[in-house]
């Protein structure tokens, strides 16, 4: 057995990792390393740190790994970007900063999972409380003593007027809080923002640790496989400045993310025998669920022209931009210091389903990911996408070279059920956009179009314009059935000392953006790897419809 340099190896000092280094290194006689294949996240850059500034991130590859999938057969063969953060915090250093938390039948669904009665939201939800610290304050809800700084909106432009007032003519209730009791409605969407700054899962849980003498931190170094004896892992391979380095531990904990946990469990002869054999890669352990099952939100835009100048368009203007900038540097505070994504709800699209399965994302401006604009000008914007599609992914080895991305397919469109549903979801969007609250401002449908009427005609503009959300997961399932990954404690079946902690353990996703929920499963998965007794569960309450309302 080699020799043992540290307790613990972390692979990925992302939204995951970050919050294992900070908690398990809080132990002086636990020594971990923290292997990171991205950059330093450096105080000075903008791009990461001015939160208006998120499409930098995402449409180049400085800070972005800028993954994209095979060609979708039932959209047009197009390949749908996904980026993934190369760099200290992960995604959460690049995302939209949105802290949604899912519904809490979201992990009602996972405890009802044999083996999981642990992750109910009873469980689940002290660890939410335990990672938060919401700015506006605590209540018996939301948190104020984590690491994760939550900032609640102003919403202070006109058309959130109109937009809260749409909704409601609409029929569809506000909530006061879509992470507290009732997450159906609409309501404001608190951020990862602190004083005007993103505030990363590195700003707030790694960098207050990285004082410790037992944590150490190497960034660009990827890591290429585990190193096992046998069944058990005993270290890693890694990459850096060009040459192959061995490290050993105690124990390894792949925190890569819903893409590079399972490529690299893969690269290291876990999962699939057929896949692995098929790239020359010696078989350790046969688990075929590694990279399967894998989950996203896909999402289009429906986009309006607004005949009163009261929009975002003037900040996308290059000679407002110089203002814009100085007055977010000097003093973090307007346009630069917003996400923009400050409200938005989530409903049921239909009387089948229990609870909703649609999510909404209002934006006081008529713009796309990539920064670019419609030339009409003035505009608003619903991002709205189904939650629990059916239809099913993988991510899988394409070589056995550790720097080639791996096979990403998500199969989008490809169900009765999820067709179904994005027609529904086009449907309510224009329904809210068609409410009197907007008159006052609605020139014309922008996105679809006023001629995209027939269910087909919906369906084919999604397959053209439809873009991931950017939450891939799911592909290292929790549970115990033969294509579950992991145990309730987050270990790789039939392995010793090796864990995943990341997206990619959920056995199904979320309603809304995954970050919140995945540094709920780090919280967690820090305690039990520490052998800490876990937090009790609550006895909260939470929102259930029913033909009677609420119970």
């Amino acid at each position: 057995m080699p020799q043992k340099t540290y307790d613990v190896i972390i692979i990925g000092a992302g939204t995951a990792g970050s919050i294992l280094a900070n908690r398990l290194s809080a132990d002086p006689d636990r020594r971990v390393l923290v292997l990171e294949a991205g950059r330093w996240d450096h105080k000075m850059d903008f791009r990461i740190h001015m939160p208006s500034a998120l499409a930098f991130n995402l449409t180049n590859t400085f800070y972005n790994w800028a993954y994209e999938s095979e060609p979708e057969q039932h959209m047009h063969n197009r390949r749908i970007a996904q980026p993934r953060g190369k760099v200290l915090g992960g995604s959460s250093s690049i995302n939209g900063m949105i802290h949604i938390r899912g519904n809490a039948m979201d992990y009602e669904k996972w405890g009802a999972i044999k083996g999981l009665e642990t992750w109910d939201y009873a469980h689940c939800l002290p660890y939410f409380q335990k990672m938060e610290y919401r700015l506006k304050g605590a209540d018996a809800y939301q948190g104020r003593t984590g690491g994760q700084y939550l900032t609640t909106p102003q919403c202070d432009n006109p058309l959130f007027d109109a937009f809260f007032a749409a909704v409601q003519q609409a029929g569809y209730p506000i909530t006061s809080d879509v992470n507290g009791h009732q997450q159906e409605g609409f309501g404001k969407f608190e951020s990862t923002t602190y004083r005007g700054n993103r505030w990363s899962t590195a700003r707030g849980y790694l960098h207050p640790a990285l004082h410790r003498s037992n944590l150490k931190l190497i960034c660009k170094a990827l890591t290429t496989r585990v190193l096992f004896e046998g069944l058990t892992a005993v270290g890693v391979e890694y990459r850096k400045g060009g040459k192959l380095h061995k490290v050993y531990a105690g124990e390894v904990i792949c925190c890569g993310g819903a893409i590079n946990s399972p490529q690299l469990l893969q690269l290291s002869g876990v999962g699939n025998p057929e896949h692995l054999l098929a790239k020359g890669v010696s078989v350790v352990a046969d688990l075929p669920g590694v990279g399967e099952n894998l989950q996203d939100h896909l999402e289009v835009y429906v986009q309006c022209a607004s005949k009163r100048p009261v929009s975002l368009y003037p900040a996308l203007k290059p000679w407002n931009m110089p203002k814009i900038g100085l007055e977010w540097l000097f003093w973090r505070k307007g346009i630069g210091a917003s996400n923009h994504f400050e409200a938005g709800g989530f409903v049921r699209s239909n009387d089948e389903v229990a609870y909703p399965n649609l999510q909404f994302h209002f934006l006081p401006i008529a713009i796309r990911y990539d920064g670019s604009a419609p030339s009409e000008g003035h505009g608003y914007q619903l991002h709205v996408g189904p939650m629990y599609s059916d239809a099913k992914g993988s991510v899988r080895l394409l070589s056995n070279d550790p720097t080639t991305p791996p096979r990403i397919r998500f199969n989008y469109l490809s169900t009765e059920k999820d067709r179904k549903e994005w027609i529904e979801a086009i449907a309510c969007a224009r329904k809210i956009f068609n409410q009197p609250a907007f008159e006052a401002f609605k020139s014309k449908e922008l996105s679809p179009g006023e001629h995209i009427s027939s269910d087909e005609e919906v369906l084919d503009f999604v397959a053209r314009e439809g873009e991931s959300a950017y939450h891939p997961s799911c592909t290292c399932k929790m549970g115990y059935d033969d294509m579950a990954v992991v145990d309730k404690d987050l270990r790789v079946h039939g392995l010793k000392n090796l864990r995943v902690v990341d997206a990619s353990v959920m056995p199904e996703i979320t309603n809304g953006n995954i970050c919140a929920p995945v540094l709920m499963i780090a919280e967690k998965a820090a305690d039990a790897i520490l052998g800490n007794t876990p937090l009790p569960p609550s006895t909260l309450d939470f929102y259930r419809h029913t033909a009677a309302g609420d119970k």
